[in-house]
Parts: C-alpha cells; sequence; structure tokens
C-alpha cells in the first residue's frame, strides 16, 4: 500500500493497515509513512504511557488522548479532538510531510489537527511519544510542536503551568465538563504571573474566582501537604523566572512515582499518586479542602478557621463595620479600630500560620531583606502589611500589600508570617495586654510553684500521722470513676456509662476552647475519647432551667431510638449534681449556624437544603409512626438539627419529648414548654399537643430553610407579618418564588422551591386537623401529585406572634407557661 497517497483513498484498505500495525507492534513514533488507526496505540519507550484512541466512563465518542498505561481508573493526562469527538471507531491518526498531526473521521474528513510555526517539505517529521507522556513533533532534533503547550485538565512531571511574555502564550489548565466528555468544562486552574506580582494560583469558574491557592513559598503552596512518597521520593515544585517565560512545573524521580494533579468536573483539585503495587491511584490532596477555602468566605481584615466559630474573625486591630453588627452580614468584613495617621509609632503586629492575603494588590522585591522590607512598608503610608513569602531564600524577598488584605485563613501546618499595619495606640494597648499576661503568667507560676511546695509539705504530714486520710482521698478519686446510684434510670443496661473522669479528660477539663455551643439544657463541649473518637458533650448548666426530669427523658427516649436522621446517644454521666449526655460529634454543627449565617449560608445550595429537608421529615415520621416508643418532640427547630459532615441532618435534644399511643392522640399539659416562632397556636394557648404540633414546627422550619431567613425576629419595609405571613401573602398573590434565599437562586429547581413552599404552608395551618401527618408530608415531598389549597397559616402577623410571646420566658429563646386547671 502506498502511504503517502490522501487519507480517502486508503479508507477502502484498513483492514490491510490494522495488519500492518499488529506485525510492526506499538512503536514509540509516528512518520509520514505509517499512521494510526482505532484499535492501535503507540507506547513510550518506558512503557509508562500509551498514545491511542478510547471512549471515556459511558461515552460511545472516541478521543485521541494519552494516559498512564495500565492504571486503575485510566490515567489520562491529555486529550486531542475534546471538542469534536468520532462517533465511530474508524477514526486514524495521520501525520504529513509538513509536520502537522491530524486525525480524520470514516468520512477522511479532518476533525482536529496540530499546528506548526514553520512548514517544512520533504524532511520527514516524526511524531513521537516521550517518556515523559509529551506528544511532540520533530524535525531531525528541533520540536516544532508539542502537546505540553496545550495542557488539558491535568498536570504530571514536567508539565508547565504558567505564561511566555513573548507569544502571551498562557499555559492552563481546564476541567472537563463530565467523567464522559472531556470538553472544555466551567472550571480552570491559572497562574497569576503578571510582572510585579507574586504567584499563585485561582481556581475560577468562569471568570469568578472560586479558591486561591497559594502563594508559592519556594517549595510548596502555604497550607498544602509536603508530598514524600512511601519510597522517600520528593516530588518538587519549582518556578522558573526569566526574562521571557515565568512558569511553575514539578518534576520528581519518574522511575519511581507517578502523580497527577487533575481539575475535575465540580471544580475540585484533586492530586494522585500512583500505587505501585497494585497500579491504582491515590488521592493525596483536595483543594478546596474545607470551606475556609472559598474564596472571599471572609471579609477584609477578616481571617478564616475551620477551629472557630463562628470562622471569620477580624484580626487584631480591627473590628466589625458597624452596618454588619445590625444585619449580620460578614461579607463586607472588618475596619480598623483605630485609623492610621502614617505616625512615625506605628508598627506591626505579626500573625503566624498564615495564609498571606491575595497577591492581586501586592508587590513583590525579589532583593529585599524581611528587615528591608519592613523599612520599605513603613516608609510607604499606603502599605497595609508585609511579609516574606519565600522561606528557602534566606529571609530574602519582600511582598508589600496596599489596600484591603482579603481571603486570609489560618493554618494548622505550613502557614506563613504576616506582619499587619496598625495605630501606634493599637498596637501599644496589644502589647500592653501581651505584657500583662506574660507578667502574670510568670506570677501563677511562681505562686502555684510555692503552693505545691506547701501543699505536698502538709499532705506529706498529714498522711503520716494518718492513715485514714489517706483512704478517703482514694476514696473520692474513685468515686469520680463510679456510677451514681442515688439517680435511678430505668432500662439503661444497654446505654454505656462515662466516669465524670473520662469525660473532664475528653475536654480537657472542660475547657473553654472545646466549647462548641449552648443550649436551655447548659453548654456543649467537643471531646476526644480515649479511642480517638470524637464526641459532643452536654453538661446540664447550674443556671438551666431544665433538670433531672428533662435529662431522664432525653436519655430514655434516644436511647431505644435508632434512625440515621436522629442523633445517636453514645453514653451519659450521672456524678452528684453533674448530668452529662455524650453524642456522637456533628462537624457541621447546628443547622441555624449555617442558615442564618449570610455568609456560611452560601455554601448551603438547593439540593443540600432540600436533602436536610427530606431527611427532617424522614426522622420525624419515623418518631411519630414508626419507632418503639412514639415520641412527639415538642422542640424542632434549626438549633436542634445537627449537620454530620456530609451535611446529613439528625434531630437532637429530646429533654421536652413526650411518648404517646396513637396518631389520633392529643394531650393537655399545665407547663408549656418550647421556642418561639416554632411551637403551634394550640399548644402555646391551650396547652394542647399533639403530633400536629410537630407537623407545625416543621412546616416553620422548612420555610426557614427556603427563605434562609429566621421566622421569629423577621421583619419586612412593606408589612408587619412574620415570616409565615410573609410566605403567605405571596402565595396568595402568586408571587411564592419571591421567598426563596437568593443564596440558591442559582442553584435551585423552583418547581421543587415552590412545592417545598406549599408544604410548608399546609403544615403551619391555624386548625391542627387540618395539617397533615408527617406520613403525607413525605409522599407531598417525594411525589408530584396535585397539592391541596393551604388555609391561613397560624400567627399571620407580627402583632399575632407578640401575643403570644407575652408569657413568662426563662431565657431569650425557650418559654414555659404554667395554667391553672
Amino acid at each position: 500500500i502506498d502511504m503517502n497517497q490522501p487519507m480517502v483513498k486508503l479508507l477502502p484498505h484498513i483492514t490491510s493497515i490494522v495488519l500492518l500495525f499488529r506485525i510492526c507492534n506499538s512503536l514509540d513514533t509516528i512518520s509520514v509513512q505509517k499512521n494510526i488507526i482505532d484499535g492501535e496505540a503507540i507506547v513510550s519507550g518506558n512503557a509508562k504511557f500509551e498514545l491511542g484512541f478510547f471512549s471515556p466512563g459511558s461515552s460511545k465518542h472516541r478521543y485521541l488522548g494519552i494516559w498512564f498505561k495500565n492504571t486503575s481508573p485510566r490515567g489520562v493526562i491529555w486529550v486531542a479532538n475534546r471538542e469534536t469527538p468520532l462517533t465511530n471507531t474508524l477514526g486514524v491518526v495521520n501525520l504529513d510531510n509538513q509536520g502537522i498531526l491530524s486525525i480524520f473521521n470514516g468520512a477522511g474528513k479532518t476533525i482536529w489537527s496540530s499546528t506548526s510555526f514553520v512548514s517544512f517539505t520533504k524532511v520527514n517529521p516524526v511524531a513521537q511519544l516521550l517518556d515523559t507522556g509529551n506528544l511532540v513533533i520533530k524535525v531531525a532534533n528541533s520540536v516544532i510542536w508539542q502537546s505540553f503547550d496545550y495542557p488539558g485538565d491535568t498536570l504530571i512531571s514536567d508539565m508547565k503551568l504558567g505564561k511566555n511574555f513573548v507569544t502571551g502564550r498562557e499555559l492552563y489548565l481546564t476541567s472537563w465538563r463530565s467523567a464522559d466528555d472531556p470538553s472544555t468544562g466551567e472550571y480552570t486552574l491559572s497562574c497569576s504571573m503578571e510582572e510585579g506580582r507574586y504567584p499563585q494560583f485561582y481556581i475560577k469558574k468562569g471568570s469568578i474566582i472560586e479558591t486561591r491557592i497559594g502563594p508559592y513559598d519556594g517549595v510548596e503552596f502555604a497550607g498544602l501537604p509536603k508530598y514524600t512518597s512511601n519510597l522517600n521520593t520528593k516530588v518538587l515544585l519549582d518556578m522558573v523566572v526569566r526574562q521571557q517565560v515565568k512558569y511553575f512545573w514539578y518534576t520528581s524521580n519518574l522511575t519511581k512515582i507517578s502523580f497527577k494533579s487533575t481539575v475535575n468536573p465540580s471544580g475540585k483539585l484533586e492530586v494522585s499518586r500512583l500505587n505501585n503495587q497494585n497500579h491504582d491511584w491515590m488521592q493525596d490532596h483536595t483543594t478546596p479542602l474545607d470551606y475556609c477555602d472559598n474564596y472571599g468566605l471572609c471579609g477584609p481584615y477578616e481571617s478564616c478557621s475551620t477551629t472557630t466559630f463562628p470562622a471569620c474573625k477580624c484580626l487584631k486591630g480591627f473590628e466589625l463595620k458597624i452596618a454588619q453588627l445590625n444585619s449580620g452580614n460578614r461579607t463586607s468584613g472588618c475596619t480598623r479600630s483605630i485609623a492610621l495617621d502614617c505616625g512615625p509609632e506605628e508598627g506591626f503586629l505579626k500573625f503566624s500560620s498564615m495564609k498571606l492575603p491575595d497577591t492581586q494588590n501586592a508587590v513583590y522585591y525579589f532583593s529585599l531583606s524581611i528587615q528591608e522590607c519592613e523599612v520599605a512598608c513603613k516608609d510607604n503610608c499606603s502599605c497595609t502589611a508585609y511579609a516574606n513569602p519565600n522561606t528557602t531564600a534566606g529571609g530574602i524577598g519582600c511582598l508589600l500589600w496596599f489596600g484591603d488584605l482579603i481571603d486570609v485563613r489560618v493554618y494548622s501546618q505550613n502557614g506563613q508570617d504576616l506582619h499587619v499595619r496598625l495605630a501606634a495606640i493599637e498596637l501599644s494597648e496589644i502589647n500592653m495586654v501581651s505584657h500583662y499576661k506574660r507578667k502574670r503568667m510568670l506570677i501563677m507560676a511562681i505562686s502555684t510553684s510555692s503552693a505545691l511546695v506547701l501543699l505536698f509539705t502538709v499532705a506529706y504530714a498529714c498522711i503520716r500521722k494518718n492513715r485514714k486520710s489517706r483512704k478517703k482521698i482514694r476514696g473520692k478519686r474513685y468515686a469520680l470513676h463510679k456510677k451514681n446510684t442515688d439517680v435511678q434510670i430505668e432500662d439503661l443496661e444497654e446505654l454505656p456509662f462515662f466516669s465524670l473522669n473520662k469525660i473532664a479528660k475528653a475536654t480537657d477539663n472542660f475547657s473553654i476552647n472545646n466549647k462548641i455551643g449552648e443550649g436551655g439544657f447548659g453548654p456543649v463541649y467537643k471531646g476526644v475519647l480515649e479511642n480517638g473518637q470524637e464526641v459532643a458533650i452536654k453538661r446540664l448548666s447550674e443556671t438551666s432551667k431544665q433538670g433531672l426530669d428533662e435529662f431522664k427523658n432525653e436519655v430514655i427516649c434516644i436511647a431505644k431510638l435508632q434512625h440515621r436522621n436522629l442523633v445517636k446517644l453514645l453514653g451519659y454521666c450521672v456524678h452528684g449534681t453533674e448530668m452529662i449526655l455524650i453524642y456522637e460529634y456533628m462537624a457541621n454543627k447546628s443547622l441555624d449556624s449555617l442558615l442564618f449565617d449570610e455568609t456560611r449560608s452560601q455554601t448551603l445550595d438547593w439540593p443540600k437544603r432540600l436533602n436536610i429537608i427530606h431527611g427532617i421529615a424522614r426522622g420525624i415520621l419515623y418518631l411519630h409512626q414508626d419507632s418503639r416508643l412514639q415520641i412527639i418532640h415538642r422542640d424542632l427547630k434549626a438549633a436542634n438539627i445537627l449537620l454530620d459532615d456530609s451535611m446529613n441532618p439528625k434531630i437532637s435534644d429530646f429533654g421536652l419529648a413526650r411518648k404517646f399511643l396513637g396518631s389520633g392522640t392529643a394531650a393537655m399539659t399545665k407547663k408549656v414548654v418550647g421556642t418561639y416562632g416554632y411551637i403551634s397556636p394550640e399548644y402555646a394557648v391551650h396547652g394542647r399537643f399533639s403530633i400536629k404540633s410537630d407537623v407545625f414546627s416543621f412546616g416553620v422550619l422548612m420555610l426557614e430553610i427556603v427563605s434562609g431567613k429566621k421566622n421569629r425576629g423577621f421583619s419586612h419595609k412593606d408589612h408587619n407579618d412574620n415570616l409565615l405571613g410573609h410566605a403567605w401573602r405571596l402565595y396568595k398573590e402568586g408571587r411564592a418564588s419571591e421567598v426563596m434565599d437568593a443564596a440558591i437562586k442559582g442553584s435551585c429547581n423552583v418547581s421543587e422551591v415552590l412545592r417545598s413552599i406549599h408544604v410548608g404552608l399546609l403544615c403551619v395551618q391555624h386548625n391542627a386537623n387540618d395539617r397533615p401527618t408527617m406520613l403525607s408530608v413525605v409522599l407531598m415531598l417525594v411525589s408530584e401529585s396535585v397539592l391541596p389549597e393551604p388555609k391561613q397559616p397560624a400567627f399571620f402577623t407580627g402583632e399575632n406572634d407578640r401575643e403570644v410571646q407575652s408569657v413568662s420566658s426563662f431565657d431569650e429563646e425557650m418559654i414555659t407557661q404554667l395554667y391553672a386547671r
């Protein structure tokens, strides 16, 4: 066969070409005399990479790509025709005598081709798959085209990301549209390489920055782990800066380690390493890793931390803007407590373990020392902060920020030092406080040492004189591990008892640093048991209006309940006046901490909110119908809905719950307890509760989840209605979609939102008999059946709500009212 004939003429002889390639085996080059057809491939010299046609995922389309050979899953690093797939297996790759590589379809039409900058004739160009995974086209020893100049969604060793200032070409990664479609997706990973700016990476969705990675510290990007394989082979990130180009590239010993960094279709950067034993890809790191990785989650001069609540806090020397204190909106950030006047006494406060601010408004001087950097910043009244970003340059390198400090966070490892400019008075006060703290700690240390010496002397004398004292001391210590038998709780053989000693140890003696919340029962602490398990520990407060009855009630109720949407009780402790409950730890805390925070609520898109609604509904249905005890919760509210690390909801706090028999059962009580804005009218006014009381609370909760607004305290400039009245008004006017939170408009299915509002209004109807059961609610949420028209909700206006709130209360949220019968 004359391989120099036009491709269309060769197509009838396709069978002969296949046989020819099978005889020749897989070669690592393509010449003008040879072509590749679908079903054949070429392999790099080290047999590590392979080039050929493939179909991603469940797609039937065919693409020419390069991948790591024999790995699971297939590690595709480059796709040629990602925008123009083949629809069958008749694809052919051809290299012409001008050095252009082309893909032809079954009709002989070109669907993709490379380009060369110089036209060559009769010089026998060769396309070769190098050991690095780079497909190059060479003439003699000159490379005229290479696949590494056209990155896809994946970065591997020896690939470059950056910018050529002569050609203007930028090298960046672009995600696939989906796992089955390698065409250009929504997300990019690019590196800022502007002159005079310090490099950092951005993950963007279109033109919007989603995540900032960096800045570069000379070895890695701050906050990311140092990548070292189990073979002690280091993977190094190098930054190359020349007059014409600036780029990053990874280098490693390719005979020992294979890795790839991929921007996936959902916008996450996944760094994976190949297990050489089983050839599986192991994920080392994912960015964004947590909510603090979301760009601009906190405002200017705020730092984000995953170990504090709220996550966003003003830097020392700064305070929340007045407008934010009233609105709860944190996106506007903080302002200086004391304005700068560019006086000679102004100085800098050092913040350690930080992710340095966005360097878009910073200037970099590579030759200045850290001391010179401080002088340069102080001499310029517009300079707000400085840092040395390069930890490998021996203190050389200077970043100066001008304007607001954006996207700052605290790291637990690999952070950097940031020096922030403060007014002289502010700096003096901070230094004075620090001085007094150090002085007080020194005095306490001396005092403690003296006291210990005295204590041990007295104790030793007492013990020698009276052995009975020693027995008493031992007895008291032993008591910390004993169960208090004065408090009898029935039927709890299966529930573990924890000693007060173990609980104190798990919470660092109830340290304020471990406190994660507080409710009507008392404070809640995060603890770590001896086996490493994280738990939430709820301790009865001395000032709480709840007591032994509520404690017993919660233990008995929840110990016998098992459902994926109910929080799990792991154990309890009763010791003297101490009453403590130990629960599974919920990483995302309570729903209200996210839903009603204008910044953090951005993380709750509509699919997450709908999942939370469905989960709460299933949990209540279980309580009402499917559990052994049949429970009316009586205190359903956003604060009592906890979220695990996958944002699945779990109902908590059963201190006010009551057992009942039969779905039609209603009960009367002289003591009305609950939370303003969630209790039903028949319960608040007459003390009558039933399963329909929980349905009412769930309806309020649904409308709060959809709107992102609290029912209690809701205000609107055009009327005095509460959230229920506002939703009812918009529903009657055919404008129910206006109830939805602006944060979910980009992610919601409008019909699902409208149906949720409709079901919510059915749940909050004034007459309990009109409200659906939870079984009906669950069915309405998952079906597309026609819904009945809701009637006017209870507590329609703010005035009605205030009438209910006139009852006596024992704290801001809970109500108690006694009725004479």
